[in-house]
């Protein structure tokens, strides 16, 4: 499976972003898939995730209740909605397929990444 983000840009602090993750191939059902992000000079973090038939989602305590993140597998393609948004969230975001799935699985297809910045 290729994973190939879009969705980022520019956004004023409390506005709202979609992510849209589209994947190639026809495993993707087969993958659990989840969403990290970057920040500059930080090390890559774990942001959410859901499992294949979308039964089980996780989040990051710094996301919850602000991020939902779905899947459409008809579409082959996962989603982050992020709402409420502040400056911390300003990252380069990836998605990433895994067989494991969950925050601590082990991700083993990654995007090629898209930039949010949330301006104040």
């Amino acid at each position: 499976v290729q994973l190939v983000e879009s969705g980022g840009g520019l956004v004023q602090a409390g506005g709202s972003l979609r992510l849209s993750c589209a994947a190639s191939g026809r495993s993707f059902s087969t993958y659990s898939m989840g969403w990290f992000r970057q920040a500059p000079g930080k090390e890559r973090e774990f942001v959410a995730a859901i499992s294949r038939s979308s039964r089980r989602t996780y989040y990051a305590d710094s996301v919850k209740g602000r991020f939902t993140i779905s899947r459409d597998n008809a579409k082959n393609t996962v989603y982050l909605q992020m709402n409420r948004l502040n400056s911390e969230d300003t990252a380069v975001y990836y998605c990433a397929a895994s067989l494991v799935g969950g925050p601590n699985g082990e991700y083993d297809v990654w995007g090629q990444g898209t930039q949010v910045t949330v301006s104040l």
